[in-house]
């Protein structure tokens, strides 16, 4: 975050403020209650430019002022109520990967997958996603040709918008992804949606699916070229674009019943191909508070942006940060003032490491705090049950730590996309039976990642390897419960870890699952809509 750019999330006076909401029911259409008019916000480029950042700082932040005070969504503590903070939640605390100690309301149902409609942290995702669409639906119906003549604005000016356009069909096409990733069939708006109609229509995840791919191959045109000038660092640029594609195209099968490996290998390919993006030589510095500007920047495709001088937030990375330091953990030895004793990982995911030919001892990857700590998961709410990740650290790769020196808000940005990953699902995709692959065949794809982490080189590829190595590589960084539905391991009774299903061992729970709920507040706004099957 921390460039010309996107400092503007700084600044977001210009970029209005905006009314919480408690449900969808007119969030797909909603217009936001700007402190400038609307009209004074569109006949300029520079705010028209800040309404552009609060886009992307919608991922980041919960509020108007940082970090508690002017929520954007009610129903749930501002604190708990960030974007990120939610998605990470929903997709690892559900999985193999991660469990917390805390009791805050129905937070423990995602350790148990025994959630329903009345949680207020899957309410809170869901709330959060359609704030975001009609954020971008806003922006998009504010700055269309016609609107823009009106308004004066021409010449270089015009095309920045157009970009900036584009980048907000991207982000809207990512929110949409995570909906009918989570949630199935939803409620769905696009600027051309007339502000105040009616509840919005229910649309299929075949048709949001469609609408998904449609809006990032015609928004691919107008992005940024891949690059990594620190000048854009953290904008949606083509390569975004096309990893957010591979993802859609990877999950097809789960989400519309037909299988698209071939175009995920065609879109991870262009991401390769472009040779802008590299793997970086330590995997560590991935995950610091220099992130953005250390080598490790690029391998980054798409941040999420912090800084704990400009999103205070008590979501997003300073809550992974915060909430997976404790016990005899030195929190100074993370940049922080203090641990918040909440986050552990399962020992599923440290015994990923004990296969393959990876272990714990070389693979640089395998990033757990032991002392004091025990492997084995008895309680949820005992932290010492379960190693802590020491993986995120609000330390720079020189040692110091992040800019605020009160130690309560990081730096570190959350590495939504990266090069890593795309070279997986590339080898997923061919390896599954999509066509387009050339000299980089599966098995070299993933033993480049491998070999970056000093894991030896795998002789043949299997399922179960390629999810392992999924988990070895991106654990902790919100992939885990879509990669475990793909795979079929997530309801599974074949494959299971501590409390799935409410026991101590773990046990097969109802395919439902495998969708969240449609939250009740939503079902009784807007009777367009359906509950999920099981719900």
């Amino acid at each position: 975050m921390k460039n010309t750019f996107l400092s503007r999330l700084a600044t977001l006076a210009v970029a209005a403020t905006m009314v919480p909401l408690s449900s969808c029911l007119n969030e797909l259409d909603q217009t936001p209650d700007f402190q400038d008019s609307t009209e004074t916000i569109y006949r300029d480029p520079a705010k028209i430019q800040g309404v552009l950042a609060r886009l992307y700082a919608t991922m980041a932040v919960s509020g108007q002022q940082g970090p508690s005070g002017l929520p954007d969504i009610t129903g749930i503590d501002e604190g708990f109520s960030n974007y990120l903070r939610q998605y990470w939640k929903a997709q690892e605390l559900t999985t193999d990967e991660a469990i917390i100690a805390w009791n805050d309301g129905g937070l423990p149902a995602y350790s148990r997958m025994d959630w329903n409609a009345n949680n207020e942290f899957v309410r809170a995702i869901y709330d959060r996603i359609f704030y975001q669409v009609s954020l971008c639906n806003e922006f998009l119906r504010q700055t269309t040709d016609d609107q823009l003549s009106d308004r004066g604005i021409s010449g270089n000016d015009l095309a920045n918008v157009k970009t900036y356009r584009a980048e907000a069909r991207f982000l809207r096409a990512l929110s949409y992804w995570h909906a009918i990733d989570m949630f199935g069939n939803i409620p769905f708006a696009t600027e051309a949606t007339a502000v105040g109609s009616a509840v919005p229509p229910r649309a299929s995840r075949q048709e949001v699916f469609s609408y998904v791919e449609q809006e990032l191959l015609e928004a691919q045109t107008d992005l940024l070229d891949a690059n990594t000038d620190p000048n854009n660092y953290g904008r949606a640029n083509k390569a975004a674009a096309w990893t957010l594609l591979t993802k859609l195209y990877l999950n097809a099968q789960v989400y519309t019943g037909q299988p698209r490996w071939t175009e995920a290998v065609t879109y991870s390919k262009r991401v390769i191909d472009a040779n802008v993006y590299q793997l970086s030589s330590d995997y560590r510095l991935l995950f610091l508070a220099d992130n953005n500007k250390n080598a490790g920047s690029r391998e980054i495709i798409f941040p999420v942006n912090f800084d704990g001088l400009r999103t205070k937030t008590f979501g997003g990375m300073t809550f992974i940060i915060h909430a997976s330091v404790g016990g005899s953990m030195p929190a100074s030895e993370f940049g922080i003032n203090g641990g918040w004793f909440g986050l552990r990982t399962k020992p599923n995911l440290v015994a990923a490491f004990e296969l393959d030919g990876s272990t714990r001892a070389t693979d640089r990857r395998a990033m757990f705090y032991t002392d004091g700590q025990r492997n084995q998961i008895e309680d949820i709410f005992t932290f010492t049950d379960g190693y802590p990740s020491t993986k995120f650290r609000n330390k720079t790769s020189t040692g110091q730590d992040g800019s605020d020196a009160t130690g309560d808000f990081v730096d570190t940005d959350f590495p939504m996309f990266r090069l890593a990953d795309v070279y997986l699902m590339y080898a997923e995709a061919a390896f599954r039976g999509g066509n387009g692959a050339t000299s980089l065949t599966p098995l070299a794809a993933v033993n480049l990642v491998r070999a970056r982490a000093g894991a030896p080189n795998l002789a043949t590829l299997t399922e179960d390897n390629l999810l392992r190595e999924r988990s070895r590589e991106l654990y902790w960084e919100g992939h885990r419960r879509t990669d475990l539905i793909r795979f079929g391991k997530f309801t599974s009774g074949s494959y299971v870890w501590p409390f799935k299903g409410g026991t101590t061992a773990g046990q097969g729970v109802d395919a439902t699952r495998a969708l969240f709920p449609i939250p009740s507040t939503d079902l009784i706004a807007n009777p367009n809509l359906r509950q999920n099957p099981g719900y």
